[in-house]
């Protein structure tokens, strides 16, 4: 462990009230799994001030393992219950994924041709009530990690993608979309619809949290909220589909207006025979 390949990671973690020992017995297989695989070594360290915050601190062996290490099915269903039982927030990511094989799960990596309609089929205008955007101007509009659970271990996703929608730039269709997405370990990362003059260029709320999500580090998710002021549900168009399955295979797809949920579906059922690395 003393060369200069050696990498640290470390996580700022907000354990569930009554959670603790679950949370530190996970925190001893996660420790042990580290070891016997010879990925690194992990520390969890106590936050003297706050009783149930930690510090979780992983000491990798090199970058490679690392990748290992987050591709290990054992290593990502340890991650999945920790993000039930408490908030989690990246603070040092040591470690860069620098090449297709450390992509989550199995390499479903392809050449995906750009999306001429690039959100644009979507329906035009909302048809939600009027007075909208007053009723909203009160909302909290801070966004991020920290503000998207109402405790630890209990995030609102719709709401984080209520929140996103505000910051959407849709000067030429005005219909604007939020959406949050949820990672393996708890952590949510947020994207709006973005217009621009050349329409080909408009990319969608569902794909800037995907890309957003891919550019931290992030290879494994668990579902995705979409919000739009209408009526009706608002899936993904044909474009977000081929990306949410390409980097989150058969996430959760939640789909809600500004009042209420109006929908949950597997992204299998919305995309059911897609085109992904298993066919090169």
């Amino acid at each position: 462990m003393g060369s200069s390949d050696v990498r640290l990671s470390v996580a700022l973690v907000d354990v569930a009230e009554g959670r603790e020992p679950e949370f530190l017995a996970l925190a001893t297989r996660f420790e042990a799994l580290l070891l016997r695989q010879q990925y690194g070594r992990a520390e969890m360290i106590r936050d003297e001030a706050v009783p149930l915050r930690f510090y979780a601190v992983r000491h990798w062996v090199d970058a490679g393992a690392a990748a290992r290490c987050h591709a290990d099915p054992d290593v990502q269903a340890l991650t999945a219950a920790f993000a039930r039982i408490a908030r989690i927030t990246h603070v040092v990511n040591g470690v860069r994924h620098a090449s297709p094989s450390n992509r989550f799960l199995e390499n479903r990596r392809i050449t995906v041709e750009s999306d001429r309609r690039s959100g644009f089929d979507r329906r035009t205008k909302d048809v939600g009530p009027a007075g909208g955007a007053e009723r909203r101007r009160t909302r909290d509009r801070r966004l991020g990690p920290r503000r998207t659970r109402e405790g630890a271990g209990d995030i609102d996703l719709v709401d984080a993608a209520r929140r996103a929608r505000e910051h959407a730039d849709a000067a030429y269709s005005h219909f604007k979309v939020g959406a949050a997405l949820e990672t393996a370990d708890g952590t949510v990362i947020t994207g709006c619809n973005i217009e621009n003059a050349t329409y080909g260029l408009t990319i969608c709320a569902e794909r800037v949290a995907m890309f957003k999500a891919v550019s931290e580090g992030h290879r494994a998710f668990t579902r995705i909220a979409i919000v739009a002021d209408t009526e009706a549900p608002t899936p993904p168009c044909g474009a977000c589909r081929q990306i949410l399955w390409e980097f989150g295979g058969n996430i959760e797809i939640v789909l809600a207006n500004l009042r209420e949920n109006r929908g949950r579906h597997r992204l299998k059922d919305l995309l059911p025979l897609p085109f992904d690395a298993r066919l090169l």
